[in-house]
């Protein structure tokens, strides 16, 4: 007998002549009736294709599971995939599974394409109602964080994010997506970079720029820090998990003592900040003071 398909349907393998004692020997039940080999790793993603399976055709992935396969950042991914389908179509109900009824638009809904060999992979909402839909139970600043997230991978456009606010005025959470709507930036390059960026946002200070260029001595474009207030030569710099390989330590050892020494404060920040928010957002303010800002001044 051939070897089971790595995701299948218990409906599909009895009607491929496949048995009960094949399916036991060979398949990993995910859900009623959905089933993933045992030679697959249980990923978010097989894990869905599995449910997609057992699913109604007009049902997509949704809510924080579409952000996770979009390729955003989340605190805490789903352990319990979501899925969307229009009204009309009963949600199905299904132990291991949350599916909510909502208005589709014809541009709400997106194949996920493998990004290797084009395949279809899965029906999900897209970037943009992913990212409204999101609102409603997400922290403004890991709202922006997403979405920032989604507009650098090309998932969204903020054409799409402000046609889909156009029409969702019933949607639970809008009016923070519209608040924040404006304060999305695809320059954004992690999720720190953008959660301190909304700190330094919501504060008194200046609004900071994104990816501030470093120049060198020659007058060349050498690197960029996360964020900065070049006026006031004052940068930010996350220190992530990029950072600690000997090489890229030593890198950015040489490009913070040139800077410092061209007259540049670099304000380093690491993972314990994310908790810290009032310590990163005072640390910016006393450098800016060091160097001239006051507050009210433009």
């Amino acid at each position: 007998m051939d070897e089971h398909p790595a995701i299948y349907s218990r409906r599909d393998a009895l009607d491929d002549g496949r048995t009960w004692r094949d399916i036991r020997a060979d398949g990993v039940r995910v859900g009623r009736g959905a089933y993933l080999s045992r030679a697959v790793e249980p990923t978010l993603l097989a894990t869905c294709r599995a449910w997609a399976t057992v699913l109604p055709a007009s049902a997509a992935f949704g809510l924080e599971t579409a952000a996770a396969l979009l390729g955003a950042p989340l605190v805490r991914p789903p352990l319990t995939p979501q899925v969307v389908v229009p009204p009309g179509v009963t949600p199905p109900r299904h132990r291991g599974l949350v599916a909510v009824c909502r208005e589709l638009g014809p541009d709400d809904v997106r194949a996920l394409v493998d990004r290797e060999d084009g395949t279809r992979l899965l029906r999900v909402t897209s970037g943009a109602r992913t990212w409204v839909d999101l609102a409603a139970s997400t922290p403004d600043d890991e709202l922006v964080a997403i979405g920032d997230a989604l507009l650098r991978r090309g998932r969204m456009t903020p054409e799409q994010v402000e046609e889909v606010l156009d029409r969702s005025d019933r949607v639970r959470g809008v009016r923070r997506a519209r608040r924040r709507a404006p304060q999305l930036d695809g320059r954004a390059m992690s999720r720190p970079e953008s959660l301190f960026r909304v700190w330094l946002l919501d504060s008194d200070l200046p609004d900071p720029e994104i990816q501030p260029a470093v120049i060198n001595q020659a007058g060349d474009e050498v690197a960029h820090n996360d964020l900065g207030w070049r006026r006031f030569g004052v940068r930010v710099e996350y220190e992530g998990d990029g950072h600690r390989t000997v090489e890229k330590f030593g890198q950015a050892i040489d490009r913070y003592t040139n800077m410092a020494a061209d007259g540049e404060l670099v304000l380093r920040f690491a993972k314990q900040h994310l908790r810290r928010r009032a310590d990163v957002v005072d640390r910016c303010r006393r450098a800016l003071l060091s160097r001239g800002w006051r507050p009210g001044a433009s």
